[in-house]
């Protein structure tokens, strides 16, 4: 770790950005590419399959963070960075040959290990700045999650013209080929322009490299990526067939507005990098995780056009159905109003519509010459309620959720050199790997409480619940932690609230 950034800092900074936005554009591909082929039915996937395949390069690419992370801190990451840009090229190459679910499988796997970038750039960057500008650094370096926007946008519509628009659909074969060029050039740049340095704990071996994970700080990291880029991950990919199955968007348009997810949280996270440095990684996750529920909570109802039995009419007394209109219920005589059927109204999603509407009316549940007795059901009651979820509105939710993870996952990464200063690659890899195992297993947990519940926002039930679980367990933390080195601070603030409480049930009572 420097005193004082330098030249050659951004130099390697800029090559470690701009190599991470490579891979993760990479590794991110079977989103867009799985979606086009199962939609064009090329390979004839249900949604189970779809979510393994999004789910198995990012299952390589979290396992293989921790020795890369190792691999970094022990040898520099100019080596490791430009043999996994090589690597990775090879499986790229030889997507563009598969023939079947085990090939494509194969594959992704082997292409995944892009994804082991973020552990080589975090520890490669940390070594060539001071703490004090490590949040602001690796914030910078976090903004190459834009390669997963770049996929999002370029590729639909770089299919589009490689299948000459579906006329062609083998035409798809290509896009592989030019994404393993890309990572092969990025590779070759990387070993002419970047320069090679360690840290100081380059001396350890690799059991003593080990030994920080034995933290429970580490793993409560690891759950906070888990949400901030591990569910990053999975809406990377999911957004797409979601806004596809859900709003009935041609696959170009959900692209853009999977993009417009992805785009804003990997250039916002330098922002993220200089929040964490300014009020430090904490405070910022509090404000993170307390919007993720928020938010996830917002979009949790689904668009729905539901039909409710709702107010009846019911016979004040005995008697003779005489006459039955379409506003009224005539028995002996007595007349009941009874509110008429209105035109249903056919809401499309060119209306702005925030809020549920609501139709109701009332329909005969008797018939002439029938006789009725009191409180007998003359008109059952219908109500239709209709909930947009505008596809507008959902969307801006939607980025501003994803612009709020990207500042999130700087402020983990804050945190990591501010309590395992020398053990970046180590801490990193590992709090990585659980991030990037967020990412396998969402896109698969999603299909499966899709195929389960049949709602699409299911999933953002599952984010809901998560982003509240990491949210208390910060909370019950700092608490704890607020007590054990402040115990007379914290005491104080326990009897004020205490005090408090008292004077509030007091005046409630007194109100009773």
């Amino acid at each position: 770790m420097l005193e004082v950034a330098t030249a050659k800092s951004h130099k390697v900074l800029f090559l470690n950005t701009l190599a991470f936005t490579v891979c993760f554009a990479a590794w991110m591909f079977n989103g867009v590419l799985v979606t086009f082929l199962a939609d064009n039915q090329v390979f004839k996937w249900g949604p189970i399959e779809i979510g393994w395949l999004m789910g198995i390069p990012v299952l390589t690419g979290s396992l293989f963070r921790l020795p890369a992370g190792m691999l970094t801190d022990k040898f520099g990451g100019k080596p490791v960075y430009g043999t996994l840009l090589f690597v990775c090229a090879i499986p790229m190459f030889l997507l563009s040959k598969a023939d079947s679910f085990t090939t494509f499988a194969l594959c992704s796997f082997g292409f995944g290990l892009a994804g082991v970038s973020f552990s080589i750039g975090i520890a490669f960057s940390s070594v060539w700045y001071p703490r004090k500008n490590q949040g602001t650094a690796l914030g910078i370096f976090g903004a190459g999650n834009a390669g997963a926007a770049l996929t999002t946008l370029l590729a639909p519509t770089l299919l589009n013209k490689l299948t000459n628009n579906g006329a062609n659909l083998e035409g798809w074969r290509q896009l592989p080929v030019y994404y393993a060029i890309m990572l092969a050039v990025m590779g070759v740049v990387f070993f002419i322009f970047a320069e090679n340095k360690k840290p100081a704990s380059s001396t350890k071996s690799f059991r003593e490299m080990l030994t920080p994970l034995s933290d429970v700080k580490v793993w409560r990291f690891g759950l906070y990526y888990f949400l901030v880029f591990g569910c990053f991950v999975a809406f990377s990919q999911w957004l797409v067939p979601y806004f596809v199955n859900v709003y009935y968007l041609p696959l170009v348009t959900a692209g853009l507005f999977a993009s417009a997810f992805s785009l804003p949280s990997g250039v916002i996270r330098a922002l993220g990098g200089w929040m964490s440095d300014k009020f430090g990684g904490r405070a910022v996750m509090y404000w993170v995780l307390g919007a993720s529920v928020l938010i996830s909570f917002l979009v949790i109802i689904p668009k729905m056009d539901i039909y409710s039995p709702g107010r009846g009419v019911m016979a004040k007394r005995t008697g003779t159905v005489t006459a039955i209109t379409d506003t009224a219920v005539v028995v002996g005589d007595v007349t009941y109003n009874i509110k008429q059927k209105p035109a249903i109204e056919n809401y499309v999603d060119s209306q702005m519509l925030i809020f549920p509407t609501k139709q109701a009316w009332q329909e005969p549940a008797v018939e002439v010459g029938q006789t009725v007795k009191k409180k007998e059901l003359l008109a059952k009651g219908v109500t239709r309620i209709f909930f947009q979820a505008n596809v507008w509105i959902f969307a801006v939710f939607v980025i501003l959720l994803g612009s709020i993870w990207g500042i999130g996952k700087a402020a983990v990464y804050k945190l990591i050199p501010d309590y395992f200063p020398e053990e970046v690659g180590v801490v990193g890899g590992m709090v990585g790997v659980l991030g990037g195992l967020g990412g396998f297993f969402c896109p698969i947990i999603f299909g499966y409480l899709l195929e389960y519940t049949g709602l699409w926002t299911s999933c953002w039930m599952f984010m809901f619940a998560l982003s509240l679980a990491c949210l208390l367990w910060m909370h019950l933390t700092v608490q704890k932690m607020m007590r054990e080195k402040h115990p007379e601070d914290m005491q104080k603030i326990e009897e004020e609230k205490a005090t408090i409480f008292e004077d509030y049930a007091k005046e409630a009572a007194h109100v009773d």
